[in-house]
């Protein structure tokens, strides 16, 4: 049984820093998929970052070059740095896991993944 817990989430003002975590068990895919997405209230989650088991990583134009997303093989652990946050960034962010490698098309389909966590609220604070 797959589970994904997060963790990290919290308040920040602008500018400030935060670092994600999300514990990951029960998977045994290769290739895989990691990765993270977000939801603002009322609307459908969005495409954040990416990361397969070869490190190959993908980002959403609106967190390229502020964002980083990493993961540690020994710890089942994917991380998502985040730097430079702007109040645009309050969300709740979800970490996802998928068999294959990570999709590559221009739209970041939800429905191309199949487990997720729970989800760690991030607010940032202008």
């Amino acid at each position: 049984q797959v589970q994904l817990v997060e963790s990290g989430g919290g308040s920040v003002q602008a500018g400030g820093s935060l670092r994600l975590s999300c514990a990951a068990s029960g998977y045994t895919y290769s290739p895989y998929c990691m990765g993270w997405f977000r939801q603002y209230p009322g609307q459908e989650r969005e495409g954040v970052a990416t990361i397969d088991s070869d490190d190959d990583t993908r980002y959403a134009d609106s967190v390229k070059g502020r964002f980083t997303i990493s993961k540690d093989n020994a710890k089942n652990t994917l991380y998502l740095e985040m730097n430079s946050l702007k109040p645009e960034d309050t969300a709740m962010y979800y970490c996802l896991v998928d068999a294959g490698w990570c999709p590559a098309g221009a739209n970041w389909r939800v429905d191309e993944y199949t487990y997720w966590g729970q989800g760690t609220q991030v607010t940032v604070s202008s």
